[in-house]
């Protein structure tokens, strides 16, 4: 069976190289006689890998050397609470931009740890923008500032860096991490699921400036607490050991590929093909505020909305799956993270035309 072109908003396609590294690695792991799945997370092997995967995501991403970098599990949607247990203790409250769902399930979830404020929202427009910076509503008295950089269901990404002064600034970039060249020294915390841009699901990045650990609420358990972790090294218990090798493969395809500058060069050809064939059909539109519009995620609505299962029918026949909206908004949705390539999206975009001419 061929592959197919994966569409999927996460867990989602990984470039091809790295699926044959992993292959070929699988029972026998550079003549250790083991697979990466077998290997003690505190044996040399895995240590080796451990070392060289962190070693690349600070050189891709330039990370300072006064941030630590831990590899975590649980996710985007664990950080929701394990953040604010190591944050919001230092004034206890927060600010929170709420910009899609995902935001929006951040900022409830750390209200069960503090104050938390809700310092702008698009959600009047059914989130379909980014709220107007002079629209929002910073407390000084904050621990920190929250945003989601891309917002998978509706399609909204954040292009700018916000300013929050002294407070420290944190990131939810779960979907749009390692897609373009990032500036860390302008976050206190940045996290990430890895199964958009990084690898498989199971790991979860997170980047923390140094002066922001030490400040856990006494109930945050200690596999959640940022400071032993990384007085551990991301050891304190075990780290999801495969996924993590599966990410340092991920990290060497971008590193041959150019870094994060010929990832904004191939996310920006593919987003513009799409949005390009959108704005100028019949059938199709995309409703999200231009200047908004995600590289990552790309929403789109048919016309006659009785035609939606003959074009996922159409689309599965030609090899695309997983084109179909989030069930909270409907319509359909094209991810097309790093590992896409182009030419997929070409295919797509011929799909689309094909069905326009047929159905119109």
């Amino acid at each position: 069976m061929s592959r197919v072109i994966n569409f999927s908003s996460g867990p989602a396609t990984l470039p091809e190289s790295v699926l044959l590294q992993a292959a070929k690695d699988m029972l026998d792991w550079r003549g250790s006689g083991m697979s990466v799945m077998e290997m003690s997370h505190r044996g040399p092997e895995f240590m080796d890998i451990l070392a060289q995967t962190q070693a690349l995501l600070r050189e891709l991403l330039g990370v300072p050397d006064n941030y630590t970098v831990l590899f975590l599990q649980g996710g985007a949607i664990a950080e929701n609470a394990i953040l604010p247990m190591n944050l919001i203790g230092r004034t206890g409250q927060a600010d929170y931009v709420v910009n899609g769902v995902w935001s929006q399930k951040s900022m409830r979830e750390a209200g069960k740890y503090g104050q938390v404020n809700l310092a702008a929202s698009s959600e009047d427009s059914g989130f379909l923008a980014m709220p107007p910076k002079d629209q929002w509503r910073l407390s000084p008295q904050a621990a920190y500032v929250h945003y989601c950089s891309n917002e998978t269901i509706g399609g909204v990404e954040c292009h700018w860096i916000p300013s929050t002064g002294n407070v420290p600034l944190v990131a939810d970039m779960s979907s749009n991490i390692l897609s373009a060249p990032l500036d860390v020294s302008k976050f206190g915390v940045i996290y990430a699921g890895a199964q958009k841009n990084m690898g498989p699901s199971g790991v979860t990045v997170v980047i923390v400036r140094h002066d922001l650990l030490g400040h856990a609420l006494p109930i945050t358990p200690s596999a959640f607490n940022y400071q032993i972790q990384a007085e551990q090294d991301s050891m304190y218990n075990t780290p999801p050991t495969y996924a993590i090798y599966i990410m340092g493969l991920v990290l060497q395809h971008v590193k041959a590929q150019g870094g994060l500058p010929a990832m904004l060069e191939h996310n920006q050809r593919k987003a513009e093909l799409l949005y390009d064939f959108i704005d100028h059909s019949r059938m199709f539109s995309n409703r999200v505020a231009r200047q908004d519009r995600s590289r990552m995620n790309v929403t789109f609505f048919l016309r006659d909305e009785g035609l939606n299962a003959a074009f996922l029918e159409g689309a599965k026949a030609q090899g695309m799956v997983q084109l179909r909206g989030h069930r909270s908004a409907g319509g359909m949705r094209a991810s097309i993270y790093n590992a896409m390539p182009l030419a997929s999206v070409q295919t797509l975009v011929n799909y689309m035309h094909q069905f326009e001419k047929t159905h119109t």
